[in-house]
Formats: structure tokens, C-alpha cells, sequence
């Protein structure tokens, strides 16, 4: 008796469905190359411990390899042989397997060997003799997995499984999937198993619990609930925004000129340039921060722009709108001039600057914050005017657009040629703003 079988009874009926099919493909000499989406904490990878150890115990006596890669040797290759090793243990196993070079978990003659995905990484050479598993495919480029990977489950026709939760439509795990689906239709062998996170909350109250806690946080269409609960691409389609955010963002308060006694307010900062050759204007957003807690209200309230505006008479004037304005917190781009820009800022202002330098990650990330607070109707606009700068604002909005990278990153801008983006990238600095203004609990000076 396989000493896994003790542990069967933890899993869920869909990781029984989806192990039984891999172990049949594996003990036919198949060659089945399998697509698993389940929602993330849905057990992907605990499905993914316990088919590598039950082959592990089932072909203990031969010298075969089971080959698992991820998108990154460190944390997630090791984390998925930390989580082999464990279950291993649990099994009573503790002092018979080993672990090789770093890298391998031995149990007898039969091996598990965990490789880096990474574009750089050199794992030419090695062999799967019964299973080739790719963790978080939609990470892994495709060029990479068709060179490197796919040749090793060759010589013994080994099975095939990839896992991961869709993030583009052109990702591998994508690509494999709809493959799947029309293999599926060809002949009615089952290949493609999908279970979003509705299907995991039918065994798991808690978790029920916790996804549509997210699903408020984030909002339905945000690219991360899409990708890891609903298992949909990132993008639905169309713009950076989706037409209900766009319609949510639509307030119904007028423009003001001045602050409200006792309201908490923050700003964005986006420079341009100076000087008669400046194409993009400086942006100024204003926004007020109504019920100061998790689930904050952002309001724009005003806009300011200047378009060549010497540096020199230009910080002067953001310095007395901050003060005016008595804004908690100004988050300013302090990318390349920026920076100096900003320091000189902060001589004036002190904690109330947020200086952010834009990286390709800082930028994801403050792109999908931007995104949640859309999507969640915790962000607005004053009633539309007749005023260059709210036109110019909705120009931007409505025109934006995002781009979908490996590694859950992505990049938002505007089409330089039908726009500028420096009044969203002001309002993404905004919402940045407001995340960073943490109210003091105790009564004393201003935060």
C-alpha cells in the first residue's frame, strides 16, 4: 500500500479528479500534457506535493526523475521542495529520502529535480522520466519552456502538467489550456482542469469568506482578483479602466477652490517640463479623504497644471498650495529630475512629501492601487466642467491603457499620440498619497 493513500482523504474531490488523471497518463506512458487552474490558496500546490510524493513511493526502486521547475529558483522552486520534503516527513519518511546538490529530494532510486524557469538559467540536460510540472506557468515564457523544458519529457514520453492561474491571453498556461480544450472536443479526454474560486468555496466556507472580502477590497475587475479567484486574463479587453469604473469615478460634487474646514486632504504630483520646449504640463491633484480608514473615499477636488512654468517659480507656488490646502500628505514623482525637484520640496514641506520613483515595479504597483480604488467606487471626480483641465483629465482616463507583463507586472499609460498622461499619472500619485496618510490616534499636532 502506497503510504500516501493515508493522506488522501485531505484532499478535495477536484484534486482527486485531476491526481487520478495524471497518475493514469503517468502509469500508461501517456505523455498527457494536463492544464490546472485552480484559484490561488485552492490547493494547487499541495495537489503538486502529493503526486510527486505518491510516484515517488510508487517507483521508489527505479532510477527515474520526476522534473519540477518555477518561474524562480529562490523562493519558489525551494518552496515547492520545502512542501515535498514536509509532506514526505508526514508520511514517515523523514530519515529515508535526501537531499542532493541542493535541489533534489531522493527517496531511494527515484528522484525529484527543481529547476529555475528563468530565462538565464542553464537546465539543458536534464531528463523527466515520469512528470514534468511547471509551476505558475502564465510566468514562464513560452520560448523558454518549448527550448529548455519540453524536449526532457521526450525520451520516456513523461506526462506533462502545468499549473498557474491565467494572467494574458498569449501566456503559456493560456496557450496550452485552449489547446486543451480543442483536444478535449477531438477526442473527449479530459486535459484541461479549471476550478475558480466559487468551485474551491463549495469546500471551504472560510475561504468563501475571504475571497469576497477581496473581491470588495479589490474590486470584480481588478486584474489581480480576474487572474487569481475568477481565472480570467488580467484585461477584459478595451482600456486601463473598464466603462463601469470609468461610470463609478463620475462624482456628483462640484469643483472647489478652496478647502472645507476640518476635511483631510492629499495630493499628486506629476513634473513636466520647463521652458518654452516643455510638451507635458505639471499636474496638481487635489483630493479629499472622506471617513479616514481601510476603506477611505477619495474625492478629486481640484486640479492645477502649468505648462513651462520655470522650476524656479513653480515650487514656490506647490509649496503654498500644500500649505494652503494643509494637505497630510503630497506624493510627488521624483523619477531623474524629479528627485532633486522633490528634495528641494521636502526642505519646505518636511514628511508631508511622498517622493515615488517610478520603476517598471513600482509602477505596476501603483498602477493596480489605482485600479482598486476605481473599481471599488472608493475614487471620484468633481462633476465634469467646461474647464481645459477637467477635459484634458477625461482625455487622459478614458484613453489610457495598460499592457500585461510576465511576473504579474504591468505598465499604464496614454497613447503619446492621441494624449498626455500627466493627469493620470497625478491621480495615481494621488491615490498613493492616500495610502501612505495614516491619521495618529493620539490627540496633538497635525499628522
Amino acid at each position: 500500500m502506497n503510504p500516501v493513500s493515508g493522506l488522501i482523504d485531505d484532499l478535495r474531490p477536484y484534486q482527486l479528479d485531476i491526481g487520478r488523471a495524471v497518475l493514469a497518463s503517468v502509469r500508461g506512458g501517456k505523455g498527457l500534457t494536463f492544464t490546472v487552474e485552480i484559484a490561488r490558496q485552492g490547493g494547487k500546490n499541495e495537489l503538486s506535493a502529493w503526486l510527486e510524493a505518491w510516484l515517488l513511493n510508487e517507483f521508489v526502486a527505479e532510477p527515474l526523475n520526476i522534473i519540477k521547475c518555477a518561474p524562480t529558483f529562490e523562493p519558489q522552486a525551494m518552496i515547492s521542495m520545502r512542501r515535498l520534503r514536509g509532506l514526505l516527513d508526514a508520511m514517515g519518511y523523514a530519515g529515508d529520502y535526501a537531499v542532493e546538490s541542493g535541489h533534489i529530494v531522493r527517496l531511494h532510486q527515484a528522484r525529484v529535480v527543481f529547476l529555475s524557469a528563468e530565462p538565464s538559467a542553464n537546465v539543458v540536460g536534464n531528463t523527466a522520466h515520469l512528470l514534468l510540472e511547471v509551476d505558475e506557468a502564465q510566468d514562464v515564457a513560452i520560448e523558454k519552456f518549448d527550448r529548455d523544458f519540453r524536449p526532457m519529457a521526450a525520451a520516456m514520453n513523461a506526462t506533462t502538467v502545468l499549473y498557474g492561474t491565467p494572467w494574458r491571453d498569449t501566456d503559456l498556461l493560456s496557450t496550452v489550456g485552449r489547446r486543451n480544450l480543442e483536444l478535449e472536443a477531438a477526442d473527449g479526454l479530459k486535459r484541461h482542469f479549471r476550478y475558480d474560486w466559487q468551485a474551491v468555496a463549495e469546500h471551504n466556507p472560510a475561504y468563501r469568506a475571504y475571497v469576497e472580502g477581496e473581491r470588495l477590497r479589490l474590486g470584480e475587475n481588478h486584474p489581480a482578483f480576474r487572474s487569481q479567484y475568477a481565472l480570467l486574463p488580467a484585461s477584459g479587453g478595451g482600456g486601463f479602466f473598464t466603462d463601469e469604473q470609468l461610470i463609478m469615478m463620475m462624482g456628483d460634487y462640484p469643483r472647489q477652490r478652496s478647502p472645507r474646514p476640518g476635511a483631510v486632504y492629499v495630493g499628486g504630483l506629476d513634473f513636466g517640463g520647463e521652458g518654452k520646449t516643455a510638451c507635458d504640463s505639471t499636474v496638481f491633484t487635489i483630493a479629499e479623504i472622506v471617513a479616514p480608514s481601510e476603506s477611505r473615499l477619495i474625492r478629486v477636488v481640484h486640479h492645477y497644471a502649468w505648462t513651462g512654468l520655470p522650476f524656479s517659480l513653480l515650487l514656490p507656488k506647490i509649496v503654498d498650495i500644500t500649505k494652503g490646502w494643509g494637505l497630510r500628505r503630497l506624493a510627488a514623482d521624483a523619477t531623474g529630475l524629479g528627485g532633486p525637484l522633490c528634495a528641494s520640496l521636502k526642505q519646505s514641506l518636511g514628511h508631508r512629501i511622498v517622493p515615488f520613483v517610478f520603476t517598471q515595479g513600482s509602477k505596476s504597483g501603483l498602477g493596480f492601487n489605482l485600479l482598486a480604488a476605481a473599481g471599488t467606487g472608493r475614487l471620484s471626480l468633481y462633476t465634469r466642467d467646461s474647464s481645459m483641465e477637467c477635459d484634458e483629465f477625461w482625455r487622459q482616463i478614458e484613453g489610457a491603457v495598460a499592457d500585461y507583463s510576465l511576473g504579474r507586472t504591468m505598465n499604464f499609460y496614454v497613447d503619446p499620440t492621441r494624449a498626455h498622461d500627466d493627469y493620470l499619472m497625478s491621480l495615481a500619485l494621488c491615490v498613493e498619497a492616500a495610502g501612505r496618510y495614516k491619521p495618529r490616534a493620539a490627540a496633538g499636532r497635525v499628522a
